[in-house]
């Protein structure tokens, strides 16, 4: 039984539908939080003919674009944001994450740590009702789908799988990928799905939050067949919800360990220290600095900063030891250490998450970390040279992945604009009118004055 109380103090308990005569859940949730509009098919309904009438429905919305009666106005709004963001009614989920960027992905997101609760609370209930148990992240990618091993194979037909977007984006009215879009939870019955294939399916899902900042983290589903076309159905995936939350408020917080500093410095000038619950915007030359200590936790010489820090050689060591005392200053109290100049806790940073993947070939997570060049402003010949590798890595990484939308993902970036590389490797995969335009402006914008290039030819 998971408890979970509201503001108001009271629980309300629900009796989940069995999945067999001797299986039956008990599960309490907020009642505030489930509200009609929200539930697909109230108690007693007809579900063969609230089907059918859906099905007139979605029709002549696809048809016509405009929604009739009875469809929801949860339903009706989904569907009309999903006809904006282009998603056809015959439509199919892309698979994004697979092999070592599924794992490496799945092992770094908060939700991991309460999937032995999801497991618990639902695994049992999903095989035995011949349902799916599946979890996605805040941007609708399922990162677990778990149950019935002929449901699996089922919904494997539809790209309901791990590492496939499920986002509402990208196929339409969906319940993980509308609960994370709305931030609510929701069931979606039949024909309420905006692409037809998935339309023999029912699904209920309540998004997941970060205890800490209230951020979405993603959303917790039980799909299946009409046997989840019931009321109680969203009562019980928005209690797991909040047991899950309630479980993350409970344990360690994720990311840096306690005491740990936490470094953001890609795509921005000026770095971001989290230390002691507090957010540091630092210098520029702090910037600098942090980056290479953190790089070096053994810890730096005097002189190996200069030379790292300084492309003017005449500067002094009494500049840097300057500077150093005033980045001790903005530090918390015996976080800098000197003789050699060392961090005294240990550092988490975007850089490092970046080259973790990379290094594991979870080429995905990767390019998801990665917010920009390093500093892209300073000219410190050490920070010069870890941006280099750091954005040639990268870019190395996604031309041998061949990956359309990874590649986009670069191309389109204010870092990327102008890489005629990457346009030529993302016109060799994706040659639309557009990207062709473009790879052809590029080419002409960085082609050789023809008098160089004639003399080259005859060298």
């Amino acid at each position: 039984m998971v408890r979970s109380t509201g503001s108001t103090g009271v629980e309300t308990v629900v009796r989940v539908p069995p999945p067999s005569d001797d299986v039956t859940s008990r599960i309490t949730f907020r009642e505030a939080q489930l509200t009609d509009p929200w539930v697909a098919l109230e108690q007693g309904a007809d579900p063969v003919e609230r089907g059918r009438v859906l099905r007139r429905a979605h029709e002549t919305f696809t048809e016509a674009g405009t929604v009739t009666l009875p469809v929801r106005s949860v339903v009706a709004d989904s569907w009309r944001r999903s006809a904006r963001a282009g998603v056809g009614p015959d439509g199919t989920a892309s698979v994004e994450l697979v092999d070592g960027d599924l794992g490496a992905y799945r092992a770094e997101h908060p939700l991991a740590r309460v999937m032995p609760l999801f497991r618990e609370l639902m695994g049992t209930f999903a095989a035995d009702g011949e349902h799916l148990l599946a979890v996605c992240d805040a941007q609708g990618r399922l990162l677990w789908v778990e149950g019935h091993p002929a449901t699996r194979r089922q919904a494997g037909r539809i790209n309901f799988v791990p590492g496939a977007r499920w986002a509402e984006s990208a196929v339409g009215t969906n319940a993980p990928g509308t609960a994370v879009a709305v931030d609510r939870p929701v069931q979606v019955f039949a024909a309420e799905h905006f692409i037809r294939q998935v339309q023999p399916w029912t699904c209920a899902a309540a998004p997941v939050h970060d205890p800490r900042t209230g951020r979405v983290l993603g959303a917790v589903d039980i799909t299946g067949r009409d046997g989840l076309a019931h009321p109680h159905s969203l009562g019980f995936v928005q209690a797991v919800a909040r047991a899950a939350e309630s479980q993350l408020a409970l344990l360690a917080p994720a990311g840096p360990a306690a005491g740990a500093l936490e470094l953001t410095a890609l795509g921005r000038d000026e770095a971001h220290l989290l230390s002691a619950g507090r957010t540091l915007r630092l210098s520029r030359r702090h910037s600098e600095l942090l980056v290479l200590l953190a790089r070096h936790p053994e810890g730096l010489t005097g002189d190996e900063l200069l030379c790292a820090l300084y492309e003017d050689e005449s500067v002094t060591p009494v500049t840097l030891r300057a500077e150093l005392a005033r980045l001790r200053r903005v530090l918390a109290p015996g976080l800098l250490a000197s003789r050699p100049y060392r961090l005294t806790v240990q550092v988490e940073s975007d850089i490092a998450v970046v080259e973790r993947a990379l290094e594991t070939g979870a080429v995905t997570t990767a390019m998801r970390a990665y917010a920009g060049p390093l500093l892209p402003g300073s000219r410190a010949p050490a920070v010069a040279r870890l941006r280099r590798r750091l954005a040639d890595g990268l870019r190395t990484a996604l031309v041998a992945r061949r990956d359309p939308d990874l590649l986009a993902d670069w191309a389109h970036a204010p870092w990327g604009e102008d890489d005629l590389d990457l346009w030529r490797a993302l016109a060799a995969v994706r040659p639309t009118a557009a990207v062709r335009a473009r790879l052809n402006e590029l080419e002409s914008e960085q082609a050789a004055p023809r008098g160089w290039a004639h003399q080259a030819a005859r060298r």
